[in-house]
């Protein structure tokens, strides 16, 4: 089991989180997407670690930006 915590900035609503929340979950191998709104973290449990790039990819399809 894997986890690991993105920063994603953009978000302003629960339709902000559910989008992110849609896009990361169709990530190969995701079980879990947890988004906390205020700080605009998004943790991604996995069976195996997820490559950046790919949750980097996800977000961007929401319409949204990972920080840094």
């Amino acid at each position: 089991m894997a986890e690991s915590t993105y920063t994603v900035t953009g978000m302003t609503c629960g339709h902000c989180v559910a989008s992110v929340t849609e896009e990361v979950s169709k990530i190969s191998g995701v079980t879990d997407v947890a988004v906390d709104l205020p700080t605009g973290a998004v943790t991604v449990t996995s069976a195996e670690p997820v490559a950046e790039a790919d949750v980097r990819a996800a977000v961007e399809e929401a319409g949204y930006a990972l920080a840094g």
